[in-house]
């Protein structure tokens, strides 16, 4: 029997505000979790109609933390809840009364999440870290390389703040997985900054003895008849077929360079419009659609078939379009539990529940873990970026990943980012022995992973249904571009599709569209899929049940734009986008000084505090800017972003690319930036894990090991080691030839 939701009994506080938490807390929801509210008098720090979505399905209460009163009655709740979630500079909620460390004693069984913009132990803790300026210190503004002019370009979308709630969420069902086993909560702090070395982390590798690349897809776009742009992947295997499709004959065979390729094809696309283009080139098995706005999006037929964009009510907003459920599982579907609440709607019953007798609880066991799966096992079937990060997340939280590649494809694409912490295993599939050496691999594993389109896996033998008939408790995690529904899922999709499809691109190129500044799409899925995979674990610690899990890049790709996804009566579509964008006004926005560029968030009174800047702050509009960037041009950023902060502001140099974040001490002192040595490469720089859990900690694991070198001791585990001579001689298995790639081959 299906149950509403892998978190039904789980109880959260959600104290959070502005995104982050919110966010956080709202996944939880999502997955059958009671989520109460708790917002100072006046109600949510951050009014905007997105909170329609992150706040749905949450009871709410409004308490003055300040008041005696009120602070009892928050402390009782802690009493009684299993997950506590807080996105406040470091030292607020302890200054409050309402510290980690205090909290996880009052209540030992206790999840206490603290998301800040910077950690505890960063010298920026003390600052207002706003989005604008973790975007700034994390490269999100960085300049067009291409372009080389050094003006950053500001993004609408709140990377630092997904990802937080991405990372947090996680590290929240990995640590409640912990907690089945021996009863004991923790604390945990999954600081924005940190959790956005998981956005960028295929761009940080660095083999230092090998070439350099540029990670993100080569993506062209293409004007069409009807004036909208379609992005298309310009892929050797079909060009030839386009080509003889159109008629250009003297381009077959000829090795033109894509950019130059594409010119040849402005022409022909001004034809035909951007859906029939669509059509003709998925015919010819090309990859290609249109680049939709945000509020095209919304009335998508693969939107509206996977559900990840579906109607609501609001009873501010009324009926609206906005953001589904994200991850999804087969027994655990979970629900939009009710509308959003008006602040303090349930103070009433939420008091009520207090008189009650509180439960009892099991007592605390004396499990000693090394990390929150410590004991799972994970197959990992997966290529490219998506489905790796999610098996890399796994391993960083104490599982057991095996990466099973095939010996037909050669390189292991971005393998020293994305396999590190796992074993590596090179098993062919397509022989019958390889295959029936993977069953003997699945009779001992908790957990599958492949990112395979829709029915791939199927024609293999390895489907979810045909794993499950053969192990009913596995959980099985499908990752792929569009789900596993809809007129699109059986289609082969990439980061850049994803992002043309669901607005990004038009959103961030404005005129013509172009291509988000990371792969946030592949590397939001994995850690969404490794939260839906814990889900599942934690069903199955309860019940036995095993089930299937399902995300797509689609579904990051609208959950990373929720800011914006909210269609109503009177909605006006006019965020900030274009290439040429610096912010969204005067206080909040990019500013050139004499050495290079800063961030500036501020409010006005903290402007007049500023030494040097006092007499200007009472100007407005285009007034204030011109004036502050007369100003700013006049010292160096390191002159102004110390004074700024003095004053109370809050101030960020940009940093401009990601070699430079990688380089900062900072970023090296806390584990995420790791130099190691690879065998047969030499220095490889990798990210580090971002989360920090007290009890379970998570582990960056060794270093990305040559493709096939473990498969002696995976044979032995499954009582084959005296076979592999032979396994080897006949290439079911492979140790050798095939090598690991910094990015994709």
């Amino acid at each position: 029997m299906k149950q509403a939701g892998a978190l039904g009994g789980i109880r959260v506080l959600d104290f959070g505000q502005y995104i982050a938490g919110p966010m956080a807390a709202m996944f939880l929801g999502d997955q059958g979790a009671d989520v109460i509210r708790i917002d100072p008098p006046g109600g949510p720090r951050f009014d905007t109609p997105a909170n329609a979505t992150w706040n749905r399905g949450k009871r709410s209460i409004v308490l003055d933390l300040k008041n005696p009163d009120d602070l009892r009655t928050a402390l009782d709740l802690v009493d009684r809840a299993d997950v506590m979630i807080e996105n406040f500079r470091p030292g607020v909620m302890q200054r409050l009364g309402l510290g980690r460390a205090e909290m996880t004693s009052r209540n030992p069984r206790l999840v206490y999440c603290s998301i800040p913009g910077f950690a505890s132990n960063d010298p920026r803790a003390g600052m207002q870290a706003w989005e604008g300026v973790l975007a700034a210190a994390t490269a999100c503004y960085a300049p067009d390389p291409v372009a080389k002019t050094g003006r950053p370009i500001y993004t609408a979308i709140p990377y630092p703040s997904c990802f937080g709630a991405f990372l947090a969420v996680t590290s929240i069902a990995m640590a409640l997985n912990a907690r089945e086993r021996d009863g004991r909560g923790q604390g945990m702090e999954v600081a924005m900054f940190n959790a956005m070395f998981s956005a960028v982390s295929n761009r940080a590798m660095k083999v230092w003895d090998g070439p350099k690349f540029h990670a993100l897809p080569k993506g062209h776009h293409l004007l069409c008849k009807d004036n909208q742009w379609l992005m298309y992947m310009p892929g050797d295997k079909h060009m030839a077929k386009l080509l003889d499709w159109l008629g250009l004959d003297d381009l077959k065979g000829v090795k033109l360079p894509p950019k130059e390729l594409t010119q040849r094809l402005v022409e022909p696309f001004r034809h035909r419009t951007a859906a029939d283009w669509e059509k003709i080139l998925g015919e010819l098995g090309m990859e290609g659609v249109p680049c939709s706005t945000s509020a095209q999006w919304l009335h998508h037929p693969q939107a509206e078939a996977t559900k990840i964009i579906e109607e609501y009510e609001d009873p501010v907003l009324g009926r609206f379009r906005g953001p589904g459920i994200n991850v999804r599982l087969s027994e655990t579907p979970g629900f939009v539990r009710s509308p959003r609440h008006l602040p303090d709607a349930d103070r009433a019953e939420i008091l009520q529940d207090l008189k009650r007798v509180k439960e009892a609880t099991t007592p605390l066991g004396a499990e000693d873990m090394r990390g929150a799966l410590s004991g799972v096992k994970v197959l990992d079937l997966c290529l490219f970026i998506a489905g790796p990060t999610c098996g890399r997340t796994l391993a960083e939280f104490g599982a057991d990943v095996i990466k099973i590649d095939s010996p037909h494809r050669n390189p292991v694409n971005w393998h020293f980012d994305v396999n590190r912490g796992k074993r590596t295993f090179l098993l062919d599939l397509k022989q019958p022995e390889g295959l029936a050496i993977f069953w003997k691999l699945v009779d001992q594993a908790d957990v599958v992973l492949q990112n395979l389109r829709k029915g791939a896996a199927e024609k293999i033998g390895i489907g979810y249904e045909q794993i499950r008939a053969r192990r009913p408790d596995i959980v099985y995690c499908s990752i792929n571009a569009y789900g596993q529904s809809g007129p699109y899922s059986h289609m082969p999709g990439v980061e850049v599709i994803a992002q043309a499809m669901t607005g990004m691109q038009t959103r961030f190129g404005g005129e013509k569209p172009a291509i988000n500044p990371f792969n946030a799409c592949d590397f939001g899925s994995g850690l969404l899929s490794a939260y839906g995979i814990a889900l599942a674990l934690l069903h199955r610690r309860r019940t036995g049940q095993g089930q299937h899990v399902d995300n797509a890049l689609l579904f990051t790709a609208s959950m990373l734009q929720s800011p914006f996804l909210q269609e109503y009566a009177g909605k006006q579509w006019n965020e900030v986008s274009g290439l040429d964008a610096l912010g969204t006004g005067p206080l909040n926005r990019a500013y050139e000084a004499a050495d290079g560029w800063f961030f500036l968030c501020a409010q006005p009174d903290e402007l007049q505090r500023c030494e040097g800047l006092a007499d200007i702050a009472g100007m407005t509009g285009d007034a204030l800017v011109q004036a502050l960037e007369s100003r700013f041009r006049a010292r160096s950023a390191s002159h102004w972003v110390g004074a700024l902060v003095k004053a109370g502001c809050a101030a960020q140099r940009i940093v401009n690319d990601i070699p430079d974040l990688m380089d900062d001490p900072v970023v090296r002192a806390h584990g995420l930036s790791i130099t190691r040595f690879h065998e047969d490469v030499g220095a490889v720089t990798t990210t580090g894990p971002g989360a920090r859990l007290a009890r379970t900690p998570v582990t960056v694991g060794r270093a990305s090991p040559r493709p096939g070198t473990d498969a002696s001791s995976i044979l032995a585990e499954i009582g084959m080691q005296g076979e592999m001579e032979r396994l080897v001689r006949d290439r079911v298995v492979v140790v050798e030839g095939i090598r690991g790639s910094t990015a994709a081959g």
